[in-house]
């Protein structure tokens, strides 16, 4: 039965023994469809998250995918074009249940005013990375990767933790909401700026975050005595990124480390510049999109020159991701790409092993078989210290949002072995429900992003998209359950290309032989594509674990 949804009544979260669909597969994709919207930050609206990644086109649309999924068979194939259901062709019963294309324009055309007119039209919707391709699992999807940036820099600059070090960021929605947590339990104390308080409030009240301060000069006074306290502590505050990080800056205060996770991809759909409110910025997104844009991108300009200013005085700078630095630039901001990417900053030597953001979500409801599988995880890799360390973390201080969820980085080879034990245990019936497997777009052979994912490879590779197109082909052939392409939707037009994949574990031995395929594959492709550009990492771990990577002479 669904479990009720306090933050979103109209959205109950999706569980228990009973089916709707035809089989488990499709049982399991139409649950992560109601998951994301029950996760969601505007389910009303179907954003999922980042201003605009949509779960379906419509409401319309949405209504003829869950249809689709309910009726179709196993040996069918549902076809969806930018979060619209177009067609259910027969193909086979290892053939994968849904193929999705989102937001694909070509080359000349893939700009943020296209999209939007696209958009305006009914023709097309952005499906984010995971809100599209329903494997969003709320801010818990990020947390990792966030906790692990802050702890790459603690060994790095701060002598292994972040106890009496003083964090400044903003951006508290469906990506950026997982920083105070992350940042908390790297031991920091985190100040996180955002202008919409009902983010603020959200957080808090899921356990994000601890407190949000009424002003700036007491978010400081709370902040300052956790860091003489060397006191873990997140602090929000309500007001603009553009106007608080210079004012800090002014004060002559300096924190640790600085960055931001703002919507600034979108200046007009997700960036608020100074001096608007929400309302003002939300009465200009038909009529008035060239000065939101205008207006958008100057304070971006102020924001991004507070961040070199702090960087210059010492601060730890980096961009968390969001285009903020491209903006600034087009700006007028010519080194605003002093600030470095996070990606290869601090996490490339784990990509080039393909050590991702891998996820799996128990389809019972049931938190119980996370927990299980917590179990598993210690007990499979109990030498690998990252993944020890986090679930020790998570089991603390990350609660569940939806359906419950573990993220964990876990590389080639790992991921398929541990699918392929909870594919056991749901066989025998120790746990109650199937679970589903998927991972974030940003992984090893999974994402083409010059400003964030392939950002200064190696061999200069950055732009060449070819590598997750060559994923999703390869991976309808490995019999995954959800394969999709996304391209970015609004200020990322033009800028990214991602796959995506979901494999469920239904307990049969159809699903052992679809996880071990489609997973092994997946993160193969993620070591080939960093050996191709000449990663000693990844070449060890071609020789390591076998991998066929076909090196030539």
């Amino acid at each position: 039965m669904p479990k009720a949804n306090p933050r979103h009544p109209k959205f109950p979260v999706p569980g228990g023994p009973d089916l709707r669909a035809k089989g488990w597969r499709q049982e399991a994709l139409l649950r992560l469809l109601e998951n994301v919207l029950s996760v969601g930050e505007d389910p009303d609206n179907l954003v999922v998250y980042a201003a605009l990644g949509k779960a379906a086109r419509n409401w319309a649309a949405h209504k003829g995918i869950v249809k689709a999924l309910t009726e179709m068979e196993e040996d069918q194939t549902l076809l969806i074009q930018s979060g619209k259901p177009i067609g259910l062709v027969r193909t086979h019963a290892k053939a994968p249940l849904v193929i999705m294309a989102n937001c694909n324009i070509v080359g000349q055309w893939a700009k943020a005013e296209v999209f939007y007119e696209l958009q305006r039209k009914g023709l097309i919707c952005w499906g984010g990375l995971t809100a599209g391709a329903w494997q969003y699992i709320g801010s818990q999807g990020v947390i990792q990767g966030t906790y692990e940036i802050f702890m790459r820099i603690a060994e790095r600059r701060f002598g292994g933790d972040l106890l009496g070090r003083f964090v400044l960021t903003a951006g508290l929605g469906g990506m950026g909401g997982a920083q105070p947590l992350a940042g908390r339990m790297a031991g920091a104390a985190i100040l996180c700026v955002d202008i919409d308080p009902e983010r603020a409030r959200k957080r808090q009240q899921i356990g994000y975050l601890q407190e949000i301060a009424p002003d700036l000069d007491t978010a400081l006074e709370m902040i300052d005595a956790a860091v003489k306290d060397r006191r873990a502590l997140s602090v929000g505050l309500v007001g603009n990124a553009a106007e608080v990080y210079p004012e800090i800056a002014r004060r002559g205060i300096v924190p640790d480390i600085v960055t931001d996770q703002t919507s600034a991809h979108d200046l007009v759909y997700g960036y608020v510049p100074k001096g608007m409110s929400l309302d003002q910025v939300k009465g200009l997104r038909d009529d008035g999109q060239g000065q939101l844009m205008a207006a958008s991108r100057a304070s971006i300009v102020e924001h991004v020159s507070a961040m070199l200013a702090f960087q210059k005085k010492g601060s730890e700078v980096f961009d968390n991701g969001n285009l903020i630095r491209t903006q600034a630039k087009e700006g007028g901001v010519t080194n605003a790409f002093d600030i470095p990417i996070f990606t290869e900053a601090y996490l490339r030597p784990l990509f080039a092993r393909a050590i991702g953001p891998f996820r799996w979500m128990a389809l019972s409801g049931e938190e119980s078989d996370i927990a299980r599988i917590d179990d598993l995880l210690i007990e499979m890799f109990p030498d690998n210290k990252i993944i020890t360390n986090w679930i020790r973390l998570a089991r603390e201080h990350v609660p569940f949002e939806g359906l419950p969820a573990r993220i964990a980085w876990l590389g080639h080879g790992e991921r398929t072995a541990l699918a392929r034990r909870v594919n056991g245990l749901v066989a025998s019936g120790e746990l109650k429900g199937p679970v589903a497997f998927s991972r974030d777009h940003l992984d090893a052979g999974a994402m083409a992003h010059p400003n964030i994912m392939t950002e200064r490879m190696k061999d200069g590779s950055d732009a060449i998209a070819d590598w997750p197109l060559i994923d999703a082909m390869m991976l309808c052939s490995s019999m995954a359950d959800l394969v999709v392409v996304h391209s970015g939707g609004g200020g990322y037009a033009g800028y990214m290309t991602s796959c995506g994949v979901t494999v469920v574990a239904d307990g049969t031995d159809a699903a052992d032989e679809r996880l071990d395929h489609a997973l092994t594959n997946d993160t193969a492709l993620g070591v080939m594509r960093y050996a191709d550009a000449g990663y000693d990492e990844a070449l060890d771990e071609v020789v390591k674990k076998d991998v066929p990577y076909l090196r030539l002479d």
